[in-house]
């Protein structure tokens, strides 16, 4: 397939990149603008060119795929290819549609004139992947946009509409409509005015406070990104085009973009971005699968959850049906969500309008007969499958013929529960995380008998709702929950062994995550698990065993909605307190069981909790409740505070090595009294025989 098209419009070469979806400026890409800037010069009948993409996109930037490949490598890479349109002796106008990001503003930064659609999308995003611009876009956007406002897109990463830079030297013009015609009459008039030639590397910046900006930039981004090294290396950068020969300071800069490349943290963000794209791609689901329409939705349940979830609907411009039984809670569940949409319009980051808008679109009702036209229907009740039974048998009444029947449990069997209709093929799980407005991930848990186009519609519904939809099979606790339960064993395990919550949760939040698990069980509240492990005990009781959290439980402590639990808090305050009635029941624990305590080091804090994570996770991907273990790591990273610099803990296991994986936890399931789980799982230590990582 060709990578640019090439045609002649009077004395100008149009030439187009045609590399769908995004123009990704990989090495067919390059390779096909260069030889086309070749053809260009080489006829004497051209006089001028203009380069453009498609309406969607000038170009994404480069191809994240060739990262580390010999594509990457090819001639001519980006630099150079900058370097060919910026020294070309013809005009080189820019005509720049939709997104124009990275490289692909670096390109545009090499065009001697741009031309942009008013609502075209400008960035550097490099540092959202550890990385910074690497082919002069920290030298030449300071040039055309000026220091505080380039350095503050630089560092962000943040996505600027062409608008709002109408008037620097970036644009020459900004339009409207297609900025194509408009280009090719700036060329026409470049041409026969014989204007010259302007190279935005020529420009000189200028800042009479660039020193104070500069520290103060320093000092706030040293501050704000301790777990990663590119922000800062982008300051430093920027501060090149300052005082620099500019020549000396893009080397300087290629050489930093190369050296970041390698460090753990890109990897780790460059591994995040390509996990959230693959775990829209169902196998066995095409991408053509038919859609239902998902027009209005009705929410059974106005609690903590069921309101958010309305929130998200209602957000993105979806009509929303919200049942409770009572009136009471019904009243409740409304003025939560209206003073959240207070608090965010008192931010500033809606306006009074949009809050009128949203709570226009939530129908409160008491009756299931007003979801009898609803697309979809999630029920968002009490974690307990006699409650979820009632619901979806009245559901299965009222709901029309191809409503999709959801259930947002975060543990029960969705096969059971679609066993409670006479519509199981309707039936899956939108497992959304708390607070639901605000939480990107959603476990979509695929039953035994879903239809392909239910899942197909869930998946895409979960982007117009701004989610990152992760599928799971069926099993207790899907993905996630599963996986917490091996990580709250872990941490119990400590206690028992002679750590104390605090050192956990600080030898854990030192890793990166940003609370420890005894402060995030205090916060979620400690009766949730309680009630899980009772269920659990219910079912199963030869196989349970009374953990020391059932012990804190017994006593009325759940955490900081009832001023203690793993830690006590002072009336009104979050600030977790040490408490030596914990110390206490937890010493009490181990005399009665006759464990001695020993002394633990934060190390093995992290390998214990982590490990247990990453073991459980290796059998969830060999059951097939994963497809993959990047979606793994996606839902970790976006619905456990799993730290972003590790990547996740399937990544986390690779860079650290599988064969030491599975070394450590031979050890740990080697000791006295040890459970069965912390043995490695089967595909873990085949993985690591073998030589092989997850990812």
């Amino acid at each position: 397939m060709a990578s640019t098209s090439y045609e002649t419009r009077g004395a100008t070469a149009l030439i187009r990149l045609d590399y769908p979806p995004v123009n990704g400026l990989g090495a067919a890409l390059r390779q096909g603008l260069l030889q086309a800037l070749d053809r260009a010069l080489a006829d004497a009948a051209v006089k001028a060119v203009v380069v453009t993409g498609s309406e969607r996109a000038f170009s994404g930037g480069a191809d994240v795929k060739e990262f580390g490949t010999p594509n990457s490598l090819r001639e001519p890479r980006l630099p150079a290819l900058i370097s060919a349109f910026e020294n070309s002796p013809k005009p080189v106008i820019a005509a720049i549609s939709g997104v124009c990001m990275g490289g692909g503003l670096e390109l545009a930064l090499g065009a001697h004139y741009r031309v942009a659609k008013a609502d075209a999308q400008i960035a550097l995003p490099e540092v959202k992947l550890g990385l910074l611009p690497g082919a002069g876009g920290t030298q030449r956007l300071p040039r055309a946009i000026g220091l505080e406002a380039a350095l503050n897109m630089i560092v962000s990463g943040a996505t600027v509409p062409a608008a709002k830079l109408k008037g620097t030297a970036l644009f020459d013009d900004v339009v409207d409509g297609d900025p194509v015609p408009a280009a090719l009459a700036l060329a026409d008039k470049v041409v026969a005015d014989k204007l010259p030639l302007k190279r935005v590397r020529d420009l000189k910046v200028t800042d009479p406070q660039a020193e104070a900006f500069l520290q103060f930039a320093r000092n706030t981004v040293a501050a704000t990104s301790k777990n990663f090294q590119a922000p800062l290396k982008c300051v430093e950068a920027v501060a090149m085009s300052l005082n620099k020969p500019i020549d000396e300071a893009l080397r300087i800069e290629r050489e930093t973009f190369l050296s970041l490349m390698n460090t753990p943290e890109s990897r780790a963000l460059r591994h995040i971005f390509a996990a959230e794209r693959a775990a829209s791609k169902i196998a066995d689901v095409p991408e053509t699968t038919p859609l239902r329409p998902i027009r209005k939705v009705g929410i059974i349940g106005a609690g903590t959850m069921g309101g958010g979830i309305a929130m998200s609907f209602a957000n993105a411009g979806i009509a929303v049906v919200l049942l409770e039984t009572k009136q009471e809670a019904l009243d409740k569940g409304l003025a939560t969500i209206r003073r959240n949409y207070d608090n965010t319009a008192k931010r500033g980051r809606i306006t009074e309008a949009q809050v009128g808008e949203r709570l226009a679109l939530i129908q409160p009702t008491l009756g299931y007969d007003a979801l009898k036209d609803v697309d979809l229907a999630i029920e968002a009740v009490f974690e307990d499958i006699g409650v979820k039974q009632q619901v979806f048998q009245a559901l299965d009444e009222v709901c029309k013929p191809g409503a999709i029947l959801a259930s947002n449990t975060s543990a029960l069997n969705l096969n059971t529960i679609a066993g409670f209709t006479r519509r199981p093929q309707d039936v899956i799980g939108l497992h959304f995380f708390s607070p639901a407005n605000v939480m990107r991930l959603m476990e979509i848990v695929r039953g035994d008998k879903t239809a392909p186009d239910v899942l197909a519609t869930c998946m895409a519904m979960a982007k117009t709702i701004k989610k990152i939809g992760v599928v799971s099979g069926v099993c207790d606790g899907f993905i996630g929950n599963r996986m917490l339960a091996r990580y709250g064993a872990a941490a119990n395990g400590l206690l028992m062994q002679g750590a104390l919550p605090q050192q956990v949760d600080k030898a854990l939040e030192k890793f990166g995550f940003a609370m420890g698990p005894f402060r995030v069980g205090d916060l979620a509240g400690l009766d949730i698990g309680w009630a899980g492990r009772k269920r659990r005990a219910a079912e199963n009781p030869a196989a349970y065993q009374r953990v020391v959290a059932d012990a804190i439980c017994e006593q009325g402590r759940f955490g900081q909605k009832t001023g203690s639990g793993w830690y006590r808090y002072e009336a009104g305050a979050r600030e977790p307190i040490p408490d030596p009635v914990v110390t206490g029941i937890i010493e009490a624990f181990r005399s009665e069981r006759g464990i001695q305590p020993r002394k633990i080091g934060d190390d093995e804090v992290v390998e214990r909790c982590v490990y247990a994570l990453v073991n459980e996770g290796a059998r969830i991907l060999q059951e097939k409740i994963a497809a993959r273990a990047s979606d793994i790591d996606v839902v970790y990273l976006n619905g456990y505070g799993f730290p972003q610099h590790r990547g996740g803990p399937m990544l986390y296991a690779d860079i650290v090595g599988l064969p030491n994986v599975a070394r450590t936890l031979r050890r740990f399931a080697a000791e006295p009294g040890a459970e069965a789980w912390w043995q490695p799982a089967p595909l873990l230590q085949q993985l690591a025989d073998d030589g092989k990582t997850f990812n």
